[in-house]
This record gives structure tokens, sequence and C-alpha cells, in this order.
């Protein structure tokens, strides 16, 4: 039952970024375009999605959040993290840059890869490989990262 529940929030997440135009990279470039402002060509749309779903979300967090705990699991699994490091700015600063240049971001690109078009398809493996990549970089970096030294005693 929780996979068809699943299936069915991420299709209405989906169909919400299509029928807003977040799925479309002009869309978004648009947005981004700041010097459009003052050509009268600046693209709007963008913000009120986002303001749309960080207020959805909230609510979201809010009302479930009072739970003991969730429908389909034993407990919730938040985020602990509190820190500020070089990787969350560094990760943070490449997803801008990604977004910025190409006008996707993981949803929407997975969104527009079931039109077939071939950014959408090339944004979507480029993606993957990176994620793979980083994924390797890690566990190869937490294997030669000294471990705990030894007591004299």
């Amino acid at each position: 039952m929780a996979i068809f529940v699943q299936f069915a929030i991420g299709l209405l997440f989906g169909l919400g970024l299509v029928v807003s135009g977040m799925s479309n990279p002009a869309t978004v470039l648009g947005f981004l375009d700041f010097a459009a402002i003052g050509a009268g060509a600046w693209d709007p749309r963008l913000a009120f999605v986002l303001v749309g779903a960080v207020g959805v979300a909230a609510l979201g967090y809010r009302l479930v959040l009072q739970r003991r705990r969730p429908v389909f699991a034993d407990a919730f699994h938040l985020p602990t993290a509190t820190s500020i490091d070089a990787r969350l700015v560094f990760g943070a600063a490449i997803f801008g840059v990604g977004w910025g240049l190409v006008g996707f971001c993981p949803g929407p690109a997975f969104v527009a890869v079931g039109t077939g078009a071939a950014p959408a398809l090339l944004f979507a493996a480029a993606m993957l490989v990176g994620m793979a990549a980083a994924r390797a970089l890690a566990a190869n970096l937490s294997r030669n990262r000294p471990g705990p030294a030894a007591s004299g005693a």
C-alpha cells in the first residue's frame, strides 16, 4: 500500500511541475535572467511556484510532525545535521550554477525526461554520473581517513 501512496505523491508532484511550467527550462531561465527585468521580459512564475511550495511544505510539516509516527513507517527520519560545512556550501554552489546554466534541477529534469527531449536526457544522465562520482569520492575519502589513534596502554 505504501508504494502506491508514494507513487501517487510523486505523480502529483510531477503534474504540478508540468502545470506550473517548471519542467520547461525556459521558464526557469526566464526567472533567473535578472537583466530581463528592465526590458520587461522577466518571468516571475518561478517565484510564485516557490512561495506556494514553501507554504504547502511548511503547513504539511507542521501537521505531520504532530503525529507520533508516520502512517507507513515506524519513525520519522528527519535530518539531524545542523552545521554548515564546505561540503554543503560547495554542493549548493554546484547545484545553483547548474540550475542557472541549464534551467533544470533534479525533480523537473526527471519529469522532462518523460518528454524524451535531448536536453533533459543529457542533464539527467550527467546528473546520475555526477551523483555516482560524488558517492565514489566520498567512499574513497572515508576509506583513506585515518582512524582514531590507538591507545598506548
